[in-house]
């Protein structure tokens, strides 16, 4: 999952030229040494995916068109106009998948469903897809019988077209409705074998990316209110759906529902400045606090209100571009969430950088706060994404204290690549991983209520708006090969001994491993060049040869011809 974390929309050119790391103590990247230690019994390991990103069959038995099917097939809106059409070709490779989870031997597999897949215009009353729904009943199905728990999320950002084009999808009130009677269906098909359920799967990136900038789907750029305006309906929705499970379902099926935000953590660049410190606030609560706070503290971060309503004011509205829930919405939203997934993969420096006036409003110039990076940061993938481990235990520690500690399950934590040739010895993965693992384990023992942790993603998988350009699998897909064949990189053997030792027990094993996961890949990354050859000669005989002979034909007919008209 392209991990949509927030983009840096204010990079100081000037002063990143100026950074080095000798210059600033703020550079310093040594938070402290490698915790060796063994995670709770019980602690629950898994990988994870989403429904658009891998399924294909965009248009296959029954299925109707989600936004990002409209998306992507409008040209210029994902780089070298590539489409999810066929994706992984999941929706047919089940229990090829499936042994590639045992394989790694995780407890759980995260998944979402296709809203349009089961209903194909979003909407019950007009149309239930009975194959759609087959579909997920075995592959729950499948994933049980094979002892892997499915988490399950109701909504990884593929509306049902219909609904954005009837409506204005998430920009409606409407949505609501639909949304709830969608889920009420899936706690009826599905609730008697799922029992974790996530609503919204970054409801940031909906919300910013597709209402904001129009980077993501439906492409729409309605800056300074379609975000706020998005995510206010997403979290009254989310609302709606817990309390619909709670009051229709829980005693039945007793499962749980929680909702799974994506966020950065925002270091401050002094740690001593209160301008800085101030700052680094406002990066949270304007990305996790604006999801987090209504459902665990019953409205929007202060500093949201408060900033927002200003800029506001200074354009003359007459109200805030950020809604305001009522009383009675402030109650029904406050303790919605029997979990809370978290997705990160990275971190930014923060500071102050006060926006002059605008009659452009825009959610990224609101918080007055401008982004850094330290250039020495692992970086290698795409340029959003750096490696940063520490700033996972500060955030999971943040979520502690302003949410009272919450059970917590880490939804998505990768990282990517951006090599277009086949790498499957991915050593920058798994240090990444080792890492951020590693920085769980030490908010663990700062008492912080992590169960469970998913490694983003099983495979390398369409991108979005990047499409096939960047790699977060652990296991390699050749998109060029009809057969979509998966190939293990050298994170699928590092991050199976960590879930068979669950942990880090010693440096001496925990080097070993590293060892013998690099020492595999390169007898597999053999293996796969041999395979490219082959899958070249194949092309070479299906394609050239046919070709060859058809001219060989071609030109013996004309032979023939003028042999004959000079011997008539």
């Amino acid at each position: 999952m392209r991990r949509d974390t927030p983009r840096c929309w204010a990079v100081l050119v000037a002063v990143m030229a100026l950074s080095v790391a000798e210059d600033f103590p703020w550079t310093k990247n040594n938070p402290g040494s490698f915790y060796y230690g063994t995670f709770p019994a019980g602690f629950l390991w898994g990988v994870g995916s989403s429904a658009y990103q891998t399924e294909g069959a965009w248009d296959k038995d029954g299925k109707g068109p989600s936004i990002w099917d409209a998306f992507t097939h409008s040209k210029g809106k994902v780089l070298r106009n590539e489409t999810g059409d066929s994706a992984c070709d999941g929706y047919y490779r089940v229990k090829d998948d499936i042994q590639l989870l045992k394989e790694l031997k995780v407890n759980h597999y995260l998944l979402s469903i296709s809203w349009p897949r089961i209903m194909p215009t979003g909407i019950k009353a007009e149309q239930l897809n009975e194959k759609g729904i087959q579909f997920y009943n075995d592959t729950i199905n499948s994933l049980l019988e094979n002892n892997i728990t499915p988490i399950v999320s109701l909504y990884h950002w593929d509306l049902p077209q219909a609904l954005q084009e009837k409506y204005g999808g998430w920009q409606n009130i409407s949505m609501m409705n639909y949304f709830n009677d969608y889920a009420n269906l899936c706690f009826e098909k599905f609730g008697d074998r799922v029992k974790h359920w996530i609503t919204f799967s970054n409801p940031w990136a909906v919300a910013e990316k597709g209402y904001e900038t129009g980077e993501h789907a439906p492409g729409l750029k309605l800056g300074g209110c379609g975000a706020y305006k998005a995510a206010h309906h997403i979290i009254k929705t989310h609302a709606k759906v817990w309390h619909s499970y709670n009051t229709t379902w829980r005693r039945e099926q007793r499962g749980m529902v929680g909702i799974s935000l994506t966020s950065a953590w925002g270091e401050p660049v002094d740690p001593h400045s209160q301008t800085d410190r101030d700052a680094a606030e406002r990066y949270i609560q304007f990305h996790l606090g604006w999801f987090a706070n209504p459902i665990y503290r019953g409205d929007y971060p202060e500093v949201m209100k408060n900033y927002v309503g200003r800029k506001s004011a200074q354009q003359g509205l007459g109200t805030s571009r950020l809604p305001t829930f009522s009383v009675q919405e402030k109650t029904y939203i406050k303790g919605t969430s029997d979990f809370l997934g978290i997705g990160h993969f990275t971190t930014r420096y923060v500071l102050q950088k006060s926006f002059p006036f605008l009659q452009v409003s825009s959610y990224h110039t609101d918080p007055d706060l401008a982004e850094l990076v330290d250039p020495n940061w692992p970086a290698p993938g795409p340029k959003w994404l750096y490696s940063v481990p520490w700033g996972f235990r500060r955030l999971l520690n943040f979520i502690k204290t302003q949410y009272g500690n919450p059970l917590i399950y880490v939804t998505e934590n990768g990282v990517s690549e951006t090599m277009q040739c086949s790498q499957l010895c991915d050593e920058w993965r798994i240090q990444y991983l080792k890492g951020y693992i590693n920085e769980i384990l030490k908010a663990l023992n700062d008492g912080v209520n992590v169960k469970g942790y998913t490694a983003w993603s099983l495979l390398d998988k369409f991108e979005w708006n990047k499409g096939f350009s960047e790699r977060f699998g652990l296991y390699h897909i050749d998109f060029k090969n009809k057969n979509k064949p998966r190939h293990p990189k050298a994170s699928v053997d590092y991050y199976k001994k960590i879930i068979s030792a669950n942990g880090f027990p010693n440096p001496r094993e925990v080097e070993s491993w590293h060892r013998k996961a690099m020492d595999t890949c390169s007898a597999t990354h053999q293996h796969l060049a041999a395979d490219s050859l082959i899958t070249h000669m194949e092309m070479v005989t299906e394609i050239v040869l046919p070709t060859v002979f058809t001219l060989c034909i071609l030109i013996s007919i004309v032979l023939l011809i003028f042999y004959l008209r000079n011997h008539s």
